[in-house]
């Protein structure tokens, strides 16, 4: 015997009522037996009628009809439902702006391919999609990241039964080393800047001044392009600016020199709250304008290796050239372990690399080669053995 009820929801007034109640609209749902199986499952009606007339034809024929299958979720909707799920975590705006370029990309070749479904994108196509990217190996790498994460979801929803990018395997991905700018390079990036105000009409000259100011705030404080970019003018404090706040709310501050407090002063802000953009378009964009400029001021400087991420390495290298532990660094850096930071940094570490070279010459102590090579020469502990 079938029992009909009401599985009332969230909204309704009348839940604590609990199954008697039956004047709302909510959900009708059975819940009993037919012979032997059990049956418990909506009715997909809210007419009360026309429930009690489907659950007498199910009773009549000893079964219920079996439950349509929920229509395949199309590219489109997934994609909204992670959107969404993203922007609820609160994902930095940068990361979320990345997953938008992918989609852009999977949802045109999906409708040059004819295709709708999520289902539908299998591993053999996931193959097509990525072969028309145009990335380098280590941009491909994080593209690829980023599309597991999408399947990785859409799995957990139920809308696929299988991940079919865990298929797709790595592109091979080099090291890129550090390359941070020598003090030869740098006078040439600034003096490049010189000329190229020189050379400016009047009204050129403001956006000059403000990127040779960009310059020495890159290479001076370590920050990542869109960070200095977005730098509000509250954030220099005197002699210092504030890089970030850490999750324990202590706030990084780092040192300026003061040729370069003094260049931001001469300029005149983009806006009232930012250094270098107005605020009124997307940083992505702002962003982009610097790159632009950046990418022709090397060109100035005849240095077509230069990059805005190099500034950020020299940094940091030269704080470890001068002795500054790997630690500390890091907190500049701004980089969530200390293992990135030597991932990228360790050949540079200077205290390092004497302490291997200190260790290397304390082994030749207890060498009796060296022992035997240096005997009737002044032998000082730390040196070279003497070979006659």
């Amino acid at each position: 015997m079938l029992t009909t009820y009401r599985r009332h929801r969230k909204e309704c007034a009348h839940r604590a009522d609990g199954r008697k109640y039956r004047r709302c609209r909510c959900p009708i749902w059975v819940d009993g037996f037919i012979g032997e199986q059990e049956i418990r499952r909506a009715t997909g009606l809210r007419d009360w009628e026309r429930a009690q007339a489907l659950i007498r034809q199910w009773e009549a024929d000893g079964q219920p009809k079996p439950e349509p299958e929920a229509a395949p979720i199309t590219i489109f909707e997934a994609k909204e439902e992670f959107l969404r799920d993203a922007e609820a975590r609160n994902l930095n705006e940068k990361t979320i702006y990345k997953y938008r370029l992918l989609f852009r990309q999977l949802e045109a070749f999906a409708q040059a391919m004819g295709i709708r479904c999520l289902k539908e994108l299998d591993a053999p196509i996931l193959r097509r999609f990525r072969a028309t990217w145009k990335d380098g190996n280590l941009a491909a790498l994080k593209k690829l990241e980023r599309l597991r994460t999408f399947f990785r979801f859409a799995l957990g929803s139920k809308w696929i039964t299988e991940n079919p990018v865990t298929e797709l395997k790595n592109p091979k991905v080099s090291a890129r080393p550090t390359l941070p700018y020598t003090h030869e390079e740098m006078i040439q990036i600034l003096r490049a800047c010189d000329d190229l105000l020189d050379a400016s009409a009047e009204n050129g000259k403001a956006n000059l001044r403000r990127l040779r100011a960009l310059v020495l705030v890159l290479r001076y404080s370590g920050m990542r392009i869109g960070d200095a970019v977005s730098c509000t003018v509250e954030r220099v404090n005197g002699n210092k600016i504030l890089l970030y706040t850490q999750k324990t709310g202590v706030p990084v501050y780092c040192p300026l020199p003061d040729f370069v407090v003094a260049a931001l002063q001469k300029i005149a802000p983009a806006s009232d709250r930012y250094f270098f953009w107005t605020g009124g378009s997307k940083l992505q964009t702002a962003t982009g304008d610097w790159q632009a400029k950046l990418k022709k001021l090397f060109a100035q400087a005849k240095l077509p290796d230069g990059h805005a991420h190099r500034f950020r390495d020299t940094f940091a290298v030269e704080l470890l050239l001068a002795g500054v532990p790997i630690e500390r660094v890091s907190i500049f850096l701004g980089h969530t372990s200390i293992r990135i930071t030597e991932k990228h940094y360790t050949p540079w570490v200077r205290a390092r690399q004497e302490q291997a070279e200190a260790d290397v010459r304390s082994a030749w102590a207890k060498d009796p080669v060296a022992l035997l090579e240096a005997k009737g020469t002044p032998e000082v502990h730390g040196k070279a053995p003497v070979v006659n």
